[in-house]
């Protein structure tokens, strides 16, 4: 895995994911998704939550174009302590806030201040994988202008959601962005 832009531009990091329950999103499937949020985001500027956040991948490069304010949720313990280890070891822990635990809980639970950019990796068989849109507009925890994409296979459609901006593909997977 590689970082693509910003100041950690070209570092790649390896995290020790045999047998994880984890699919990062691929770099092509990634370079896709981030240039199409760099003309929509100001990386400085944004607090932004990656649910099922696996590798830590797309926090590390949030991180890397400027963010200072990135939530990661994930239950899985040794991708946890992978993505502390490697915040650690670039000296960017300070920005990053890490949940140890079920994203549902998290989503029910949290009570802070909302988010300009939410992302959502989840396992491709996730049971409740179609509710999450639901859920992220129903416990408000998106800002009024902010921006939510869900990665996802072509199992899953959710151009019929309220909420649905559109779709970007990319092969197998697709992201599909909402916003309030």
């Amino acid at each position: 895995m590689r970082i693509i832009s910003g100041q950690f531009r070209g570092h790649k990091f390896h995290p020790p994911a045999d047998k994880w329950p984890t699919r990062p999103t691929t770099d092509i499937s990634k370079e896709g998704l981030f240039n199409i949020l760099q003309n929509r985001l100001d990386f400085d500027d944004v607090r932004m939550l990656d649910l099922f956040g696996g590798t830590g991948n797309h926090c590390f490069e949030f991180i890397s174009r400027g963010c200072k304010d990135v939530t990661y949720v994930d239950k899985y313990k040794p991708a946890i302590s992978f993505v502390k280890t490697q915040s650690v070891k670039w000296n960017i822990d300070q920005f990053m806030s890490i949940f140890s635990m079920d994203v549902k809980q998290f989503i029910k639970r949290y009570d802070g201040k909302p988010f300009d950019y939410i992302f959502a990796g989840p396992p491709y068989p996730l049971p409740w994988l179609n509710t999450i849109p639901d859920l992220i507009f129903e416990y408000e925890i998106l800002n009024t202008d902010g921006l939510f994409v869900m990665e996802h296979n072509p199992n899953h459609n959710f151009e019929n959601h309220p909420r649905f901006v559109e779709n970007r593909t990319y092969g197998q997977t697709i992201f599909s962005f909402f916003s309030n």
